[in-house]
This record gives structure tokens, C-alpha cells and sequence, in this order.
């Protein structure tokens, strides 16, 4: 049985998306910085997409004789920057393309601090078990 004109569209226009959009839109190519530093863009895409159409016009003498058909369809993507992860000297961080709330700040650099309390506090275990030298 032969398609519904409705169907080729939305096959096209789906065929289309998926050209527009795939994984290399969201996590873009790494780049790698002169002093070795790795920046991976990411963004966030959305998209959306609207099919229709109807049969208009004559009447069917017979199966054969198919109505007139209009149709259309349309589609919209939006590409928002969301910001880079930057690996550099064994450290991973996401740098933001937008500007925060004070709050999501604090958030960013928990694992920043987290670190630097561990730090300290290997440091300050090492001098206790170090031996005191007796004047």
C-alpha cells in the first residue's frame, strides 16, 4: 500500500533533526590549550517539532481516486552555551557561560574545598606523627 503524503513529511523532517542534532552539539570537539590544558565545550539543545495536514477537495469515485492533500510541517532548535570542562594538571573543572546565583558558586566550589580541608589535614596528621626532637 502506498504512503500517506503526511508520512513522507514527517520522514524528511525527522531526517533533517537528526542531521541538525546529535552528540557533537551538546559535548563539542575537545581543544587542547598551549600549555596542554583540555576545554570541552557543552551546551544544552533543545528542539521541537510540528506535523499537519489534510485532504481537501474532490470526492473519491473509488480507492484510487485519493482527495487533494495539503500539508506542512516545521521544526526549531535552540543551542544554549552552558559552559567548558577544563582538565588541566590532573584537575577537572566546569567553568560556567553564564553568570550564578551566589548559591551555585558556593556549589561550584565545594570540590575545591573539600580538597583543600583534606590537604590540611594530611599535612597537620604529619606533623603529629613526626618525632619531636628533646632540647
Amino acid at each position: 500500500m502506498e504512503k500517506h503524503p503526511i508520512e513522507n513529511i514527517m520522514t524528511t523532517t525527522m531526517e533533517n533533526i537528526r542531521d541538525m542534532v546529535d552528540v557533537n552539539t551538546v559535548v563539542g570537539e575537545a581543544i587542547v590549550a598551549a600549555d596542554g590544558s583540555t576545554v570541552i565545550p557543552i551546551s544544552k539543545v533543545c528542539f521541537g517539532f510540528v506535523a499537519g495536514g489534510g485532504e481537501y477537495g474532490r470526492v473519491a469515485r473509488d480507492a484510487a481516486d485519493r482527495p487533494a492533500f495539503a500539508g506542512g510541517t516545521g521544526a526549531g532548535v535552540s543551542v544554549q552555551p552552558m559552559g567548558f570542562i577544563v582538565v588541566s594538571g590532573g584537575q577537572v573543572r566546569l567553568l560556567p557561560a553564564q553568570i550564578y546565583a551566589p548559591a551555585d558558586r558556593v556549589i561550584e566550589m565545594i570540590p575545591q574545598l573539600v580538597a583543600q580541608v583534606k590537604s590540611a589535614l594530611e599535612k597537620r596528621r604529619e606533623q603529629k606523627s613526626e618525632p619531636q626532637a628533646q632540647p
